[in-house]
């Protein structure tokens, strides 16, 4: 069993949680530090997610924010490779689609990596579209749930 979904609240929170994005999402593509975070990370509307272990290490992440009238968009998904398979992602998806929810929202969009589309399509989600291709090398697809 894996510990709680919450809210990042301190500095240590924030900074296990960015350095997650940083180290699974950024780092193997070279891309330089900082490019994680995202100007829209800090707005109001913006709801972020944490899995930590007991030591502070973020385990997993994710963000959700409403994209459109209705429609919340999942972003920033991780989980640290040494914490894979265990439902962390399920966790974390499952907290950010509660507060999509709470918000009266009816669907969630996210942009998957090709490698997590079966993932998402365990979890509900389907493929609407090929999407944007990151660093020149990591082909994303538009998929989309009904709340």
């Amino acid at each position: 069993m894996h510990p709680p979904v919450r809210l990042p609240q301190t500095p240590t929170d924030w900074a296990a949680y960015y350095q997650l994005r940083y180290e699974v999402l950024r780092r193997p593509w070279q891309q330089p530090a900082g490019t994680e975070r995202a100007e829209d990370d800090a707005l109001p509307d913006t709801f972020h997610a944490l899995v930590a272990a007991p030591d502070g290490t973020a385990l997993g992440v994710g963000r959700l924010h409403t994209a459109a009238p209705g429609q919340a968009q999942v972003r920033f998904m991780a989980v640290h490779p040494g914490a894979q398979g265990q439902g962390i992602g399920r966790a974390v998806l499952a907290y950010l689609e509660a507060e999509a929810r709470r918000r009266g929202l009816t669907e969630s969009v996210l942009h998957a990596r090709e490698q997590a589309v079966p993932f998402y399509q365990r979890l509900g989600y389907a493929v609407v579209a090929p999407s944007h291709t990151l660093f020149g090398s990591i082909p994303h697809f538009l998929m989309r749930k009904l709340l």
